[in-house]
């Protein structure tokens, strides 16, 4: 019988509401009815990020701009971060789904264990979204991300300009890679590879050591670089696929007497890559505008968890599978010394977060407002 009691009010309220919802078109519906009714109607979004050491932006930027995005769509969320683990990326993903979740966004450590949760993930009827990194073979439904062939040709050509500001003769270029197991550090050397390669090819340029960093770890990287130019001490430009590892790289020259004499690039525009910039230990970085990227995977999410279908603007053709994953690709944008007042501008780091210290004449010299 109280069953009985309980459906009839379930039924009552849902008339209730189907006859509010017909009234909406009078005008008379507040937005924040409006808003309550939108995030009751819409299912649960997790977001999985990878870790906060090997890049700040994960933690300062990411999830800051994703948060923004589902409270001002009024979605119920999830972000968590696997730190690097990959059990704990698993685990998180299978209490996002048993918690509800019929929107999964995540940023793989690797695209086996990316897989894994997207396969499970679409077995019970969730919808997934690949943010920054393309799990290989995955089949995620959307990905999210940016150009990032586009990101290595700007670090080559930053390398290459900086080495030609410095009139370097046959310059020795050591590479310090991303993970090997991340696809994004595969597309970046394809990028900066396309610039240098042919330098190394006309003899130009000799190609020096180079190592990929698992896991895109900065003491490993800096343990590498260290036996790199013991191997190589005439090293005379290092391509550091990002501001951590180019950090790395600056720590061991700077023991050596040859940070700013060396050029090294980075991606990211951290602050720590931005003040290396402004010391000119560091030549250039690459900025990803991440509140565009967290934007646009959010609007996907958002789409997705109303029931929604949403089209994506181009896609990425999986090289694993040769299948085509709709998508959204940001552009990138070079940052050099004269322009870091740039990503201030944008809002991506403060000036009271940069400027700190020694730094504060030097972000007067660059114009930093």
């Amino acid at each position: 019988m109280r069953k009985g009691i309980l459906s009839l009010t379930a039924a009552a309220a849902a008339l209730a509401l189907g006859l509010t919802a017909c009234g909406g078109d009078s005008g008379q519906t507040t937005s924040t009815s409006s808003a309550t009714a939108t995030a009751a109607q819409a299912g649960k979004i997790g977001v999985i990020l990878p870790d906060s050491k090997s890049s700040a932006r994960w933690e300062t930027a990411d999830r800051k701009y994703l948060e923004e995005a589902f409270k001002a769509a009024g979605v119920q969320y999830d972000i968590q971060n696997a730190q690097n683990d990959k059990t704990a990326f698993q685990t998180i993903a299978d209490q996002m789904i048993t918690n509800g979740a019929t929107v999964l966004m995540i940023v793989n450590l690797d695209s086996g264990t990316g897989k894994t949760v997207i396969d499970k993930a679409r077995s019970q009827g969730v919808a997934t979204i690949d943010y920054d990194r393309l799990t290989l073979g995955g089949g995620a439904a959307y990905y999210v991300s940016f150009d990032n062939t586009k990101v290595g040709t700007l670090q080559g050509e930053g390398l290459t300009k900086c080495l030609t500001d410095k009139k370097a003769e046959k310059p020795i270029v050591a590479y310090l890679n991303g993970s090997p197991t991340d696809n994004n550090a595969t597309l970046f050397k394809a990028g900066y590879d396309g610039v240098l390669k042919p330098k190394f090819d006309s003899g130009d340029y000799v190609k020096g050591p180079e190592q990929s960093v698992p896991d895109w770890d900065n003491t490993q990287a800096g343990t590498l670089f260290e036996q790199m130019l013991t191997e190589q001490p005439k090293i005379a430009g290092v391509l550091a696929a990002n501001d951590g590892l180019g950090n790395a790289a600056i720590t061991v020259l700077k023991k050596n007497n040859l940070n700013g004499k060396v050029p090294v690039t980075g991606q990211d525009a951290t602050v720590q890559g931005l003040q290396n910039i402004l010391a000119g230990d560091q030549c250039m970085t690459v900025y990803k505008a991440v509140k565009k990227e967290a934007d646009a995977a959010a609007k996907l999410a958002v789409a997705l968890a109303k029931g929604e279908k949403p089209t994506a603007s181009s896609s990425v053709k999986d090289p694993e599978t040769g299948q085509d994953v709709p998508s959204e690709l940001m552009e990138p944008q070079a940052i050099y010394i004269d322009n870091v007042k740039d990503v201030v501008a944008d809002g991506y780091v403060t000036k009271e977060e940069l400027c700190t210290g020694d730094f504060a004449e030097k972000c007067t010299e660059a114009g930093i407002q």
